[in-house]
This record gives C-alpha cells, structure tokens and sequence, in this order.
C-alpha cells in the first residue's frame, strides 16, 4: 500500500480550506500518495502541528487575519528545522513576487481554481518524494 502524504492547510476561513480539500480531491496526481489533511486556524495551531512533526507540505492563506500566510511562511522558514514546502494561496496574480519574499516554494491564486492548484500541490509532493529518497 502506498503511504499517505500530510498536508497542513492554512486558513481562518473554513471555505478556503474547504476549496483546497476539494481541489486536492484523494489525491493531486495519479503519480502522488493518497492525502490526508491537517486544518489549522490560527498561527499557533500551524507551530504546534510543524513541531509535532510528519507534515509533507504547507498549504497557507495569503489573506488568512490575524497573521496572514505570506508572513507565516517567512517566520516557518526561518524558525521550523527542514520547514516542509510551502504553497501559499495569494488575492492576486501580482501579489507573486510578495510570495517570493515570504519564500514560498510555490503560489497559485485564490479563489482556489482546481486544475492549477492539483498541479502546484502534486509539484510540491513529487520534489519532496525525491528529496527524501
């Protein structure tokens, strides 16, 4: 049997991470494990799950209050040891280069359209599968 991969969505919107559970669907990719979620609504909870461990990428939301997921990227980056990858959800296709500074491995833009978020989530577990091997 094929392990699963764990993804932490982040989002004080409970619709926005309803929108990427159903983007992501079982699994992103035909190539990629079957995923489980772990949904987080505030900051904290997302350190509290970095530091119990096992996640295999960051799901944030560029527009999540009070602390919104570029910055949460950015401290995750600095302070989590082997942070696992980030795809940061942003408002606009301009916002990009603000992912960037926030050191997102990769962006897509809200609201969540499923085809381009699959593919950037399947991008990010594929480049860690081969990290790991």
């Amino acid at each position: 049997m094929q392990p699963t991969a764990t993804v932490l969505v982040y989002s004080d919107d409970s619709n926005t991470r309803e929108q990427v559970r159903l983007a992501t669907g079982r699994r992103p990719a035909p190539d990629v494990p079957a995923v489980e979620f772990v949904e987080c609504a505030t900051p904290a909870a997302v350190l509290k799950e970095l530091d119990r461990g096992g996640i295999d990428v960051c799901v944030l939301d560029g527009e999540a209050v009070p602390m919104g997921g570029m910055g949460m990227c950015r401290q995750i980056k600095d302070e989590v040891f082997e942070c696992p990858p980030v795809l940061l959800l942003i408002g606009r296709p301009q916002d990009a280069w603000l992912a960037t500074w926030s050191r997102a491995d990769a962006a897509v833009t809200l609201p969540v359209e499923p085809v381009e978020f699959a593919g950037a989530l399947a991008a990010l577990l594929r480049a860690k599968r081969l990290l790991s091997a």
